[in-house]
């Protein structure tokens, strides 16, 4: 955990005019390490069994293998000679009790397998993409939602999911930023410490639940140029405070696994880095889980340059902290030779396979390792699932403009025109890593439109334009969106002029556009923002029409939508809401929903501001933002935080329990929040904080609390957040320690990044 320490003499030194005398060691948080209901006895019985373990069975414990690529070994034989510790990517429950039978029944040892599963954003039930749920800012919805997402996998057999990613994303070219919660530290701690209580439960073994699986370890967010796989080049002040707090905070909440990044970390690849993966994670923030590889990633740490062949890989990646081996055989290859020259000691070894087993007995695998078939079924796309899911996607859109209040959509419109070919896609609605489940179960926006507003209102639909990736995504085989059926520039141009004809014969146009689903994800990275193929050109002809458009997004990153945001009347971003979103936006574009998320991450007018999240460093001139370029305003399109709701809101009265407060403790900052509509609604308070001087220059603002607030129309209430001060603390470049240094705050509250409503106070030692 972090240790926050005395400046003392480093600080004297830094800043002899703001540090004068030393200071006592703060007060550190409590120390949550896994919550297991087992006790000493598992270790005991750990320890006894690996006592038994010959080294083909040890490495056996370490390697999982991916049924879904060609197999040297039958699954059953490598089951039965104890050679494998996990499988992956296998959902039949009966094959799964199958294959369990085998390990525990016929093996040697009786060891259980566990069985291994992208639940990313839902199982056969999908959610919202992790972007949106941190959109919501109600770290209830990203908990509940990944609880629903487990209880569906569990009942399949699957027990071990690969999330959350908590990787800070500043860069919305990089694909994989729809895995995580954005930019932000803070809010990407909340969210991945309820999705850790979601996945995994009270405890490890949970009912209905599943050990979740933090990812990944780190940096990764930060590929360069925002590239997938690229290296990541990033200061320790950047680590320590902006990329790993939210690993910190999901490994405090009890995350059972861990697994370490493709990428190369500041010239260490990060499967090989021990500094990671043994300093700070078991040294400094006492893990006590399991650490697995990344696809392949050990084996690759040849391909990096970093180790000489598949010996030196094995031990290298061992050595640093990794347990289990994802997909590739480097450990079955390579370790023995590896033990035998003395690059790797039988001791580190032996820890590996300790806490794989005692992952395995934390999780109650080796009393129950079965899964009951015959309840399978029935936990699949249930009508609580469904209504779980709906509510996530109406909590997770974010209303973005609404001028002239054509949101809802007026009972007077007796025709709307439904524009784009992602209104009526099954598979794109769910969005990328949606693995299980399944299009049929999907409700497009044609349909959710069609059920909310007929038969008062005719509801006509055509596609206007097609998108199509142009190359291949890694997941076609597996879940893939629709391919284009015109295949002509006549037929094309026929269909985009139809579609505008639809438009002026209507009296509202409703244009979903975004990108397919296999353009976000992994391997999903863009060099531009703009909309795919000709959407903008269909989106300025329905404009030109004259006809009120409203603009639906489906995607999950900030795209270049500079020109709708000056030209069309409401736009709605509605990310990848998942199998009900059809359903989830005609609420909130009738009105029976209100939007009322925010923004994750600061939206940008353009890619060549990238990066442009709000938490930069003072600079020389730095409140002038049209100084950065000579050709455009270096401000976002949108600020962090932003988000508009059918209600209005005032924030008023804010008001400190002192001017004052000593480090360690905690300081209640309150605000009377009204809504000054007549519609009931939600609205976010958000605290931000600036120190105004210290051993290190400070961002100018930090996200250090914020509240989801639900006010009926016209009601007041106070909404009080405590501000902790150990939010306060941060790693010093000058002194390389963690601490919370006493001095002069800033303080806002309001409702995004550029909250005006000011106070300040001061941190005691």
């Amino acid at each position: 955990m972090r240790t926050y320490v005395a400046l003392s003499t480093l600080l004297l030194l830094a800043s002899p005019l703001l540090f004068t005398t030393p200071h006592a060691a703060y007060a550190q948080r409590p120390n949550s390490t896994v919550r297991t209901a087992s006790g000493q006895d598992g270790e005991a019985f750990v320890n006894s069994l690996l006592g038994k373990m010959t080294l083909e069975e040890k490495i056996g414990q370490m390697s999982q293998v991916a049924l879904n690529t060609k197999l040297d070994t039958p699954a059953d034989e490598m089951a039965r000679k104890g050679q494998v510790g996990s499988f992956l990517f296998l959902t039949d429950a009966a094959e799964i009790n199958r294959l369990q039978h085998v390990a525990v029944d016929q093996s040697r040892l009786h060891i259980p397998l566990l069985f291994g599963f992208d639940v990313i954003h839902g199982f056969r039930t999908i959610y919202p993409v992790p972007l949106a749920m941190a959109a919501s800012w109600d770290p209830a919805v990203a908990e509940r939602a990944q609880s629903m997402a487990a209880k569906e996998a569990s009942a399949t057999g699957v027990q071990w999911t690969f999330a959350p990613m908590v990787d800070i994303a500043r860069d919305p070219r990089w694909g994989r930023i729809m895995e995580g919660a954005g930019e932000d530290p803070f809010l990407g701690s909340r969210m991945a410490e309820a999705q850790v209580r979601g996945f995994q439960g009270d405890s490890l073994g949970a009912q209905d639940h599943i050990l979740a699986c933090v990812k990944h370890f780190a940096g990764y967010g930060a590929a360069s140029g925002g590239r997938d796989y690229e290296e990541s080049n990033i200061s320790d002040e950047q680590l320590w405070n902006v990329y790993f707090p939210p690993f910190e905070a999901a490994i405090h909440a009890g995350a059972g696994s861990l697994m370490s990044a493709y990428m190369d970390l500041n010239g260490v690849p990060a499967t090989g880095n021990r500094y990671l993966l043994h300093d700070v994670l078991r040294d400094d923030w006492k893990f006590q889980g399991m650490v697995v590889s990344d696809w392949e990633s050990v084996m690759n740490l040849t391909t990096h340059g970093f180790s000489r062949d598949a010996g030196d890989a094995a031990a290298r990646a061992v050595n640093a902290g990794v347990d289990m081996e994802m997909t590739s055989h480097t450990f079955r290859d390579g370790l023995p030779a590896a033990l035998h020259q003395g690059l790797v000691t039988q001791a580190t070894l032996d820890a590996a396979v300790r806490q794989i087993l005692l992952t395995k007995y934390r999780m109650g695998l080796f009393r129950n390792p079965y899964v009951d078939v015959s309840k399978t079924a029935s936990q699949m796309v249930t009508p609580e699932q469904r209504e779980a899911a709906r509510q996530a996607a109406t909590r997770a859109a974010v209303l973005l403009r609404n001028e002239g209040n054509l949101l809802p959509l007026s009972k007077q419109y007796k025709s709307i025109a439904l524009i784009g070919s992602l209104a009526d896609s099954k598979a794109d609605i769910m969005g990328s890593w949606s693995l299980a489940g399944h299009p049929s179960d999907s409700v497009t926006v044609l349909e959710g439109l069609k059920k909310r507003f007929s038969p008062g209102t005719q509801v006509e639909y055509t596609k206007g334009v097609e998108i199509e990736r142009e190359q291949t995504s890694i997941f076609d085989e597996q879940f893939s969106s629709p391919k284009p059926t015109l295949k002509t520039d006549a037929e094309r141009d026929a269909e985009f002029h139809h579609a505008i004809d639809l438009v002026r014969q209507s009296d509202v146009a409703v244009l979903v556009l975004g990108e397919l689903q296999s353009m976000s994800g992994e391997r999903a990275s863009r060099s531009s923002l703009d909309l795919p193929g000709k959407q903008e050109e269909l989106l300025e002809a329905a404009v030109a029409t004259g006809k009120p458009i409203v603009l639906v997004l489906l995607n999950a990153r900030p795209l270049d939508i500079t020109w709708a945001s000056q030209h069309v009347a409401a736009i709605l971003e509605a990310w990848y809401p998942g199998t009900e979103g059809g359903d989830a936006i005609a609420d909130l574009l009738s009105g029976d929903a209100n939007p009322g998320g925010k923004l994750p991450v600061a939206w940008p007018r353009s890619v060549g501001q990238i990066p442009i999240n709000y938490a930069r460093n003072l600079t020389q001139i730095p409140n002038d933002p049209d100084t950065r370029y000579w050709d455009g305003s270096s401000a976002p399109l949108y600020p962090f935080g932003y988000g508009l709701s059918y209600s209005s809101f005032s924030m008023t009265n804010l008001h400190l329990a002192s001017n004052s407060v000593h480090a360690g403790s905690k300081l209640e900052v309150s605000v009377d929040l009204q809504n000054t509509s007549s519609r009931d609604g939600d609205e976010v308070v958000q605290l931000y904080t600036h120190q105004r001087a210290g051993s290190a220059s400070r961002p100018v603002r930090e996200l250090k609390g914020f509240r989801r607030v639900t006010l009926k129309a016209g009601e007041k209430r106070t909404v009080t957040l405590a501000l902790d001060t150990h939010d306060l603390g941060f790693w010093s470049p000058q002194t390389h320690h963690l601490s919370m240094e006493p001095g002069a705050f800033d303080l806002w509250v309001g409702h995004d990044s550029s909250a005006s409503d000011h106070a300040s106070f001061t941190l005691l030692p």
